[in-house]
């Protein structure tokens, strides 16, 4: 079993506590759904998770693998944070075989999977460019399972997605759970949270709290 383990974890920009004292452990098996307004920590919460911001004080372990001192990221990890960025002059996947090519974990067929599973067709061969922010989104995902990690991070997964869209990123995170990812997700959709979530989190200010929602 994996599991991700925040110890007292506090970051400060320009002198403000964006994550204040924050302990927190996910395990394998699960989604946990995080919501909160804007600006209450939900992003950075991610960032720091997935190492790229290092925390002011306190730890992030995976596993025990503590980050920024025996690694630098998790060994496994899909990731959506904000606005997906690609090659918008090649297909989709093209830009999943270059993103690919960094770890070589994900084969041929596993990007054609993901892509399919996503709604998109494998052997479209226009530009990025052209897609819309819905087939973009789709693409996010996409790139975020190609490699089945151990752990999944999605910041607003199913931001710009149309219904049917929405059904097939639900259907997808909760295949990722029972294959055994730690799932987290943060939604200012809040049924994707009441549907997906075994464990719901608020977050407030920067700082975390297990909630029900209603």
């Amino acid at each position: 079993m994996n599991k991700v383990f925040l110890d007292n974890v506090t970051k400060q920009i320009k002198n403000e506590n964006v994550l204040t004292n924050v302990s927190i452990e996910f395990e394998s098996g699960k989604i946990y759904g995080i919501f909160g307004r804007n600006g209450s920590g939900k992003t950075m919460l991610f960032r720091v998770i997935c190492g790229l911001l290092k925390p002011t004080t306190g730890s992030v372990y995976y596993n025990n693998l503590r980050l920024h001192k025996d690694i630098s990221f998790p060994p496994s990890v899909g990731v959506i944070i904000e606005t997906p960025a690609f090659w918008n002059e090649f297909s989709g996947t093209e830009n999943l075989r270059m993103l690919a090519s960094i770890q070589k974990k994900a084969s041929t067929k596993d990007i054609r999977d993901s892509l399919i599973s996503v709604g998109l067709d494998p052997d479209d061969k226009r530009p990025v460019k052209k897609y819309s922010l819905g087939m973009r989104q789709r693409l996010a995902v996409a790139q975020g399972i190609m490699e089945k990690p151990d752990l999944i991070v999605f910041d607003e997964p199913t931001n710009a997605l149309d219904e049917e869209a929405v059904e097939l990123v639900r259907d997808i995170l909760v295949r990722e759970k029972e294959r055994g990812a730690i799932v987290l997700i943060a939604s200012h959709n809040k049924d994707d949270i009441r549907l997906l979530a075994d464990v719901t989190y608020q977050m407030d200010s920067g700082k975390i709290k297990e909630a029900v929602l209603i």
